[in-house]
Formats: structure tokens, C-alpha cells, sequence
């Protein structure tokens, strides 16, 4: 039942029947196939079907809560009778938002140390993707606010205080104020980022309100732009401290105000854990007593 609950999760996460059987890594028949003898094991419909996939029924929808469950506890089982025989060896899947990516590694290189038989994949991610993949189970963690939007039912450990830094090419490397700050030519992160929402709000607080001309998703585009000495940029200082600033670029801090968020890990509200991920919680513990 449970490889049947995994291709019921995967044709909810990804709406489509053909892709759901290639990440499962089955064919689309032997997909089909196995939802429908998921349906009559459970003596209900899951999914409304016509030329094309069309969404989950309301049981669907009730059985893919459980189905999240169920395959997280028996992943789980798996992993502890694995780190029975041979230690802490897992897998997992890490999501970290882009301005987080700087500090990742003062939790993952402890981590990786502590269990030389463990792997991670890194992958930079929105904070509506990591809660999103963590229920998925496309995602073990992330690293994220744990105070600016709603997490809903995620175990959090926090690691650090985000604080902003505005970036410029300047002879000048003392505090400036947010007011100060709008009045420059800014290129910012793009509205979608989770950052650039935190960093409107700490703008409005200041009674400034900018337009910036320049709007990126990347903080390489940002950058170049500071480089020719015409823009200006506010980021984390996570990111100013772990990136080469352009030449005669300073990171200065800015002034007035609580202008600080929680950043830290978090995961699903499991117990227990699997071996890897509690490891993993450790060592973020660690570096939240420090």
C-alpha cells in the first residue's frame, strides 16, 4: 500500500499524470493502475478524471493528508532500522532561502563532520517552497523566517538574526538610516522573495516609500548594478559578509528601528524523527544554545 500511497502524493504535487509516473519512475499505466487499486482498497474516488487529470476529490484530499503521514512514518522506520545496523546514513533533501545560503554551512559543515555517513542536497528555495515541499516530502528541512509569515505545523530551531546592510559604492562606511536609504537609487529583490516584503515593511516604517527601477531575483544582478557606482542595493548582512562586494562597494548598517527576523531551521512535527534529520536538529540546537 504504501508505493501506492507514494504515487497518489506524486500526482498531487505534480497535476499531471505523466509527469507524477516519470518522478515516481514508473509508467503512466502502471501510475494509473495503482491509484485505482488505491481507490478501490479504500472504497473511494481520489481523483475527478476526464481527458486529463482535473484535480483531487474531497476524499482525495482527506486521504492525501493521511498518505503524507503514513509514507513519512514509514520512511522514518526505514532510516531508524538502517542507523540500527549501520549509523546515521541518510539522505536529505535541504531547502534554504537564497539569503540564508551565505550561513548554511555553520549548521551543514558540523552536521557532515559529526556523521561522515551522511549526504545533503542544498537547494535554494522560496519560503512558500519550503513549507510547501516539507508537506510534499520533497523536501527533509529548510532554512527559513520563522517569524515574518505563517509556518504552520513545522518543529522550528533558530539559528541567527537577519539584519540589512545597504550596499553602495561609497567613501562612507557608517550607519545610515532607512529613511536615507529610500532616497537612493535602489535596485531590489523582486516582490515574490520573502526578503524584499520584510525590507518594504522596514521602508514604510520609515515613512519612505520606493519604485525601484531595477528588480531582480538574483543578487548577482543586483550586484552588477552596484558595481557601476549609478544604484544602490539593501541585503542581508548574511549576504554582504558571504560575497566579494564590488570594488570600492562598503556594506553599511542601517539604522532605526527593530529591523530584524528570526532565520532557522525547520521541519515537519514528527515524532520521531528519522536518525539523519534528528542529527540534523542536534546540531542546529547546538548553534542555538551558542
Amino acid at each position: 500500500m504504501i508505493d501506492r500511497l507514494e504515487m497518489f502524493i506524486a500526482l498531487a504535487r505534480e497535476g499531471h499524470f505523466g509527469r507524477a509516473a516519470e518522478s515516481y519512475g514508473v509508467t503512466q499505466p502502471t501510475l494509473s493502475s495503482g491509484l485505482r487499486a488505491l481507490e478501490d482498497q479504500l472504497g473511494v474516488q481520489l481523483v475527478w478524471r476526464g481527458s486529463r487529470y482535473q484535480g483531487l476529490t474531497p476524499e482525495g484530499q482527506r486521504v492525501l493528508v493521511w498518505a503524507q503521514r503514513i509514507v513519512g512514518d514509514a520512511r522514518a522506520l526505514k532510516e531508524e532500522m538502517r542507523a540500527a545496523r549501520h549509523g546515521v546514513a541518510g539522505h536529505l533533501r535541504l531547502g534554504c532561502i537564497p539569503t540564508a545560503l551565505p550561513r548554511v554551512a555553520r549548521l551543514t559543515a558540523p552536521f557532515l563532520a559529526r556523521n561522515p555517513g551522511a549526504r545533503l542536497t542544498i537547494l535554494s528555495c522560496s519560503s512558500s517552497e519550503i513549507r510547501e515541499g516539507i508537506e510534499a516530502l520533497t523536501l527533509d528541512a529548510g532554512i527559513t523566517y520563522l517569524d515574518a509569515e505563517p509556518l504552520g505545523r513545522l518543529t522550528q530551531v533558530p539559528l541567527y538574526l537577519e539584519t540589512y546592510r545597504l550596499l553602495e559604492r561609497s567613501a562612507e562606511a557608517g550607519p545610515v538610516s532607512w529613511a536615507e536609504a529610500a532616497q537612493r537609487p535602489l535596485c531590489l529583490l523582486t516582490p515574490d522573495m520573502q526578503n524584499r516584503r520584510l525590507v518594504n515593511a522596514h521602508l514604510a516604517r520609515a515613512g519612505a516609500e520606493v519604485a525601484p527601477r531595477v528588480e531582480s531575483n538574483s543578487t548577482l544582478a543586483l550586484l552588477s548594478h552596484v558595481a557601476t557606482g549609478d544604484w544602490a542595493a539593501i541585503l542581508p548582512e548574511a549576504l554582504a559578509e558571504g560575497i566579494a562586494l564590488p570594488a570600492g562597494a562598503v556594506a553599511r548598517p542601517l539604522s532605526g528601528g527593530e529591523a530584524h527576523h528570526r532565520v532557522g531551521l525547520v521541519v515537519a512535527a514528527r515524532d520521531p524523527h528519522t536518525p539523519t534529520l534528528e542529527a540534523l536538529l542536534d546540531e542546529a540546537r547546538r548553534i542555538a544554545e551558542d
